[in-house]
């Protein structure tokens, strides 16, 4: 079924939680300039439609932070004319594999010791701090290439909502976007037609039931204190954004200038 969506985005039907970052504004009072950085889910199942719309928006390179788990579980991209594609994995696929089995085969029994009592935000939480701390070289691959090359692009993951995500606040807080507009963006992703479709195995209505996907509400939310346990470990780790920025990705102060110039107005 086609999903409603606001006027003012592009109709995809098989491309989810997409959008163009533009608008957000900058503690200087820029703006993050239109049609040069977007974020969504995977494109695994764009239709010849959502391709035709993609590829007009003249993307010079696509970051999919997807690893080979995902990718075997929901197919590669579509192939865009034109357009190179980056395959930087965020997340280990062997890195909660049995967990994740668990998510789609699990009884309500094994999910609630599974998730119950706060243990799947929890989880959500370690996976951001952990991905802040370990994947530096993959941030810094990001950004410098949006410094010499990379725009327009769109960056992606699997739901479009916590590896892109967490890439987009880092490419934002490194043209100085004000915290309060980042974290709305990430926000975005609850949006009903945004979200990313649960799949459990079995059809039984037990599958999805109220407490099931009660259970499962935390893995796929997108959730505040997420986002701000990524900028609390920015913080403890390095001792703030520009030392994050400066020591953990190796960008100059120089090339976050560079940045501004290609994604601000």
């Amino acid at each position: 079924m086609t999903q409603q969506v606001p006027s003012t985005e592009p109709g995809l039907t098989g491309v989810r939680n997409f959008r163009d970052v533009g608008g957000l504004p900058t503690v200087d009072g820029r703006r993050v300039r239109h049609g040069v950085l977007f974020r969504s889910g995977h494109l695994a199942h764009a239709t010849e439609q959502d391709a035709a719309f993609l590829t007009g928006l003249g993307l010079h390179t696509i970051f999919d932070f997807r690893n080979a788990a995902d990718k075997k579980l929901e197919g590669p991209d579509v192939d865009l004319p034109g357009v190179r594609n980056v395959n930087l994995p965020l997340t280990d696929p062997a890195d909660g594999a049995e967990f994740w089995k668990m998510v789609r085969d699990g009884d309500l029994e094994q999910l609630r010791v599974l998730l119950a009592d706060g243990k799947a935000a929890n989880r959500m939480i370690t996976s951001y701090r952990t991905i802040i701390r370990e994947r530096t070289a993959e941030h810094s691959h990001v950004l410098h290439a949006l410094v010499k090359d990379s725009v327009p692009a769109l960056m992606h993951c699997a739901a479009g909502k916590d590896r892109a995500g967490l890439s987009i606040a880092v490419t934002l807080l490194a043209v100085g976007v004000e915290r309060d507009a980042i974290v709305a963006d990430y926000l975005e992703s609850n949006a009903k037609h945004r979200r990313y479709k649960v799949h459990r195995n079995g059809s039984s209505a037990d599958a999805y039931s109220p407490e099931v996907m009660e259970l499962l509400s935390p893995l796929f939310d997108a959730r505040a204190e997420y986002l701000a346990a990524a900028i609390e470990t920015v913080e403890d780790t390095w001792g703030g954004v520009d030392a994050y920025l400066e020591k953990g990705l190796r960008v100059t102060p120089e090339m976050r200038e560079r940045l501004r110039e290609r994604l601000l107005d």
